[in-house]
């Protein structure tokens, strides 16, 4: 089999998923965006052609029947740079299910489509679901070229190319239960917005019942905040999905939680779901997670409204790709490490479960208690559900059902420490609160405590406790 050429990254810089991704972008890719880590600003794109103006993000969720990933009951956990096509195989794919993961996304030189379908192939026996990035024919309409009906833009193709592209990539896949989507776009810099809104729109119209997929870079200030709501307001997107790995060689990233706050706000104006990338590599100052240092990041994400959790990355990137890439979950000769039992346990014994309880209801609250808080992030106050916190600093989370009417919540207070245990109490508003049940994965069920007033609780390093406060 012939693998493709890695295409030149150019500058210096750029972000990992970035120089992952130029695995899959070939020779005629067009040049690659410079990262930048401090984002300040993002220009303003073009609006897209009259002919493929997307609808409103509840506009185009109402269009649809039911989303792969987006919709129903189970918490998306997937999982980037997968095995490589030698590694495509029954036992391999078999070990990702049994890690609790429930997609993936393509990459790792799985990008033609013998291997893709031998891919999407295997997966429909493990049960997995699979976005596709690396198709050529996605490539090409979402990310190499230009939509356009003028013909003057270079390169450029027109929206029918884009369409025959699309439908010819559908057509391939769309035999495979496994298939849920076109990834259409990894960390696009704000001049490609308009284009890829296009091929979004493309893809709603030739895979209705499909998701489609675009990962946003990492940023904070106000210039990011800017960047991210023209994303979503261009693109449209089903989900609002970014990366940030908070696990430096030299501590830990002061400008994670400023990231999240931007994040979530932009995913609850749009009301579409928020999803992150948690650190699971070692690489260029930044160090090899800890078992608590994943459930942390989980749980931090947990606590900020996040309804999908993947990983970066599965397979050790291979020394070409650079970026000192070192231990994943697995080596790169695919020995399994300790950060593979680690992710199994977190995904099969807490985040699975939890996140079934989490992903219908609405973040309304994300602050941070007992501490001061971080860059970008909120302090606790009391309101009218919690009156007061002591103890360890904890990060609380609290959400609602759609029906705003409705007056039951739910609070996951999470240890905001991934080095210690937390001893932490948060008293309750008595003239609101009647009752309070906490969540047991074990049994999926709540078990009501002796007492409504406060909730003391005792977490590991990382972990977390949900909570449902009747009122």
């Amino acid at each position: 089999m012939k693998i493709p050429e890695q295409s030149p990254l150019g500058a210096e810089g750029l972000a990992r998923r970035a120089v992952l991704r130029g695995a899959v972008i070939g020779a005629v890719a067009a040049a690659p965006v410079p990262f930048a880590r401090r984002l300040t600003g993002g220009r303003q794109a073009d609006p897209p052609d009259d002919s493929l103006k997307s609808s409103s993000p509840q506009a185009v969720s109402a269009g649809c029947t039911s989303l792969p990933l987006v919709d129903g009951a189970e918490f998306p956990i997937g999982l980037f740079w997968p095995p490589h096509p030698f590694a495509t195989t029954i036992e391999r794919y078999g070990q990702m299910r049994e890690a609790g993961f429930t997609f993936l996304i393509t990459g790792n030189y799985v990008d033609d489509t013998a291997i893709l379908n031998q891919s999407l192939s295997i997966a429909d026996q493990v049960g997995l679901k699979v976005l596709v990035s690396s198709d050529p024919d996605v490539q090409n309409f979402s990310q190499r070229f230009t939509i356009s009906d003028d013909r003057s833009v270079p390169m450029s193709i027109t929206t029918a190319d884009a369409r025959k592209l699309a439908t010819d990539a559908l057509n391939r896949y769309r035999r495979f239960g496994s298939f849920a989507g076109f990834s259409l776009g990894d960390e696009p810099a704000a001049d490609r917005f308009p284009s890829l809104a296009k091929a979004f729109a493309v893809a709603r119209e030739v895979a209705p019942d499909f998701t489609p997929y675009s990962n946003l870079w990492p940023g904070e200030g106000e210039g990011y905040r800017s960047f991210v709501r023209q994303f979503v307001d261009t693109v449209h997107p089903p989900m609002l999905s970014f990366d940030r790995y908070p696990l430096l060689a030299s501590g830990e990233d002061a400008q994670y939680f400023a990231n999240w706050a931007i994040i979530r706000s932009e995913g609850l104006r749009a009301n579409i779901p928020t999803w992150t990338f948690i650190q699971s590599v070692e690489y260029n100052n930044h160090r090899f997670p800890t078992a608590a240092e994943l459930l942390w990041q989980i749980n931090m994400s947990l606590a900020y409204g996040c309804k999908g959790i993947q990983y970066f990355t599965y397979w050790q990137p291979d020394p070409a790709r650079g970026e000192g890439f070192g231990r994943a979950l697995t080596t790169l000769d695919g020995t399994l490490t300790p950060l593979y039992s680690a992710a199994k346990t977190v995904n099969t014994t807490w985040l699975s479960q939890v996140g079934v309880e989490l992903k219908p209801l609405v973040s309304e609250l994300a602050v941070h208690a007992n501490e001061t808080p971080p860059a970008g992030a909120t302090g606790f106050t009391p309101d009218a559900y919690l009156s007061g916190t002591s103890g360890s600093p904890v990060v609380l989370g609290r959400f609602r059902t759609t029906d705003a009417a409705a007056r039951t919540r739910w609070l996951l207070v999470a240890n905001r420490q991934h080095g210690a245990s937390a001893t932490t109490t948060v008293t309750l508003n008595q003239s609101t609160v009647t009752r309070v049940s906490l969540f047991d994965p074990a049994t999926r069920a709540y078990t009501a405590q002796p007492d409504h007033t406060r909730i003391a609780t005792t977490l590991a390093p990382g972990a977390a406790a949900l909570y449902r406060l009747d009122a």
